[in-house]
């Protein structure tokens, strides 16, 4: 995809960003961390040339001045909260969020657990991180929040979770997702500091919406088709413009609950000039590294198409609400998108008909298509991903990859050792065999260092794939889509 974004400037422009905000207070910022530390799919998509760890580079550029809290919901543990685009939970998520944030020597300070009701799987959690040596605190229900603010602003309220004692200039507050009790968490840590004298302030990093592209941009639209499950909707801020004259963009979210934030600040501060609107709040630099604005137009497009397909998908076997897939709807024909703009549709669906049972295609770097059906010995994945790593070496279609002497011992594990019902080789079967043929195998040596190459690649399949799958073609970095569609009757995987 060609390159719209300019990494390095972002990050440049963002850490400078941070910086000037930590000097306008008492050298002690809170800010409030949206979205993802690593691994930001939906930015590398909507803005290609994003890296997906460059919040991450923007830490480690301040690392000598920054410390990092963790926030978790007690209500996402108990319920088992999914990170989509990894399939793991929430709790899970920050585990190893943090193993790879010590990994490259940036401070972590503690993990909060808010919204605590004394929930099972809140105090396993809590459990586990105390028995590491983790700190960890627990931050109860604001008393009076949202609407009484003397309440909230004494020790009945913020003043009741324990404070978290921090030593650098700048402390980022980070979560799994969103609804984690992030703000809450800065809004009280700002409460102690007031009491202790210091002039704290507070901010928030968010990447999307972008606040100074038009409303109805395809990237920020995207955003929206990216929480069509939370109802988020992009906004003009109506606080900015009646400030400072000056159209920028914000969501719902922020927007309804600046006037009770601002009061909050105010009444912890004195002082109610620190912020005039949401966007203020905001430190988001993420607009002045478009450098071609229709090559970020054009990837956020595919990314709407690819959001729909989603919550299509998951509206079919019940992770969503009805209304979700309705927004989605609703945002394809507001925005005149239609599905078949992702290119590799239409060949997943044409290979599905002509072959009678399930098919995925995938779309190279150089706009070829591949497909692979589902057979009797492997899903439709593994020989879409098979295809795909042979047209990349230049190996003949015909050319066999796999050794049926590697197979065998596979197919005998998955029926007689396992006694799995259904022994179709999974794509994770045929990647390990692939490895495994590698070793001995030139061709498969060189049809394996393709896979590599299949990072960022479009995919779609022709009906919803099996988890296993689905995750294989995640790890791969294939943006997959499926079709709304069951490939069987049962009721128990497929």
């Amino acid at each position: 995809m060609k390159k719209g974004f300019d990494n390095d400037l972002y990050i440049r422009l963002q850490s400078e960003k941070i910086l000037e905000r930590i000097s306008k207070f008492d050298n002690k910022l809170y800010l409030e961390f949206g979205g993802k530390l690593f691994d930001d799919m939906h930015a590398c998509r909507v803005l290609p040339g994003f890296e997906s760890d460059a919040k991450c580079r923007i830490l480690l550029q301040l690392k000598d001045k920054s410390e990092i809290i963790f926030v978790i919901s007690g209500a996402d543990l108990e319920r088992n909260k999914i990170r989509a685009d990894f399939g793991i939970p929430y709790g899970t998520d920050v585990l190893r969020q943090i193993d790879k944030l010590r990994s490259l020597g940036l401070n972590m300070n503690s993990v909060v657990v808010t919204q605590y009701l004394g929930q099972p799987a809140a105090d396993k959690f809590i459990a586990k991180l105390k028995n590491h040596g983790l700190k960890t605190y627990i931050h109860r229900k604001t008393k009076g929040y949202p609407t009484e603010v003397d309440t909230i602003v004494s020790d009945e309220g913020y003043g009741a979770n324990p404070y978290i004692e921090t030593e650098k200039p700048l402390v980022v507050v980070t979560a799994p997702g969103p609804g984690s009790g992030k703000l809450a968490t800065c809004l009280s840590q700002l409460y102690h500091e007031y009491k202790r004298g210091v002039r704290a302030g507070y901010a928030k990093f968010e990447t999307f919406p972008i606040w100074n592209l038009p409303l109805r941009h395809p990237v920020n639209v995207a955003y929206e088709a990216a929480t069509a499950d939370l109802g988020d909707i992009n906004m003009i801020d109506p606080y900015h413009l009646e400030a400072y004259g000056v159209t920028t963009v914000n969501y719902n979210r922020d927007i309804e609950c600046f006037p009770i934030v601002r009061s909050i600040l105010t009444k912890i501060t004195g002082d109610e000039s620190i912020y005039k609107s949401p966007t203020d709040m905001g430190v988001n630099m993420a607009g002045f590294g478009i450098v071609d604005d229709e090559a970020c137009r054009f990837a956020a497009r595919q990314e709407i198409v690819r959001r729909f397909y989603k919550t299509a998908c998951d509206y079919k076997t019940g992770n969503v609400s009805g209304e979700a897939f309705e927004r989605i709807k609703l945002l394809m024909n507001e925005n005149k998108i239609a599905a078949d703009e992702r290119a590799c549709v239409k060949p997943a669906l044409d290979k599905a008909e002509k072959s009678s049972s399930t098919a995925v295609a995938i779309e190279l770097e150089d706009g070829r298509f591949v497909t692979g059906k589902s057979g009797k010995q492997m899903t439709a994945c593994a020989g879409a991903v098979l295809n795909a790593v042979k047209a990349l070496s230049g190996i003949a279609d015909g050319m066999l990859l796999l050794s049926p002497v590697v197979l065998a011992p596979i197919i005998s594990l998955k029926k007689e050792v396992l006694r799995e019902d259904k022994v179709k080789l999974s794509l994770a079967d045929v990647l390990t065999a692939l490895s495994i043929c590698a070793a001995t195998n030139p061709i498969a040596e060189q049809a394996m260092n393709m896979l590599v190459r299949l990072r960022g690649c479009d995919a779609h399949s022709s009906c919803i794939l099996p988890e296993n799958d689905q995750t294989y073609m995640r790890k791969l970095g294939v943006n997959m889509t499926c079709e709304p569609e069951f490939a069987t009757k049962d009721l128990y995987g497929f």
